[in-house]
């Protein structure tokens, strides 16, 4: 699993994760979390994710909060 920090959320149910050890962000979407809601999630909390790819190009799946 990938791990990085939630850069941007949405009020339309997505965001962008800034992943660590790679330039760009990764987008994510709420149908992709596992174990966290939308809601409970901040900008700066570290996650973890699986990368997926589609014809819009790389998102995250089974997004979900690293424990500290």
């Amino acid at each position: 699993m990938e791990t990085g920090t939630i850069k941007t959320k949405t009020d339309r149910g997505f965001g962008f994760i800034t992943m660590e050890g790679r330039e760009g962000d990764l987008f994510f979407h709420s149908n992709e979390l596992d174990g966290v809601t939308f809601e409970d999630l901040q900008v700066g909390d570290k996650v973890q994710f699986e990368i997926s790819k589609n014809e819009k190009g790389e998102n995250a799946t089974k997004v979900s909060r690293v424990a500290e």
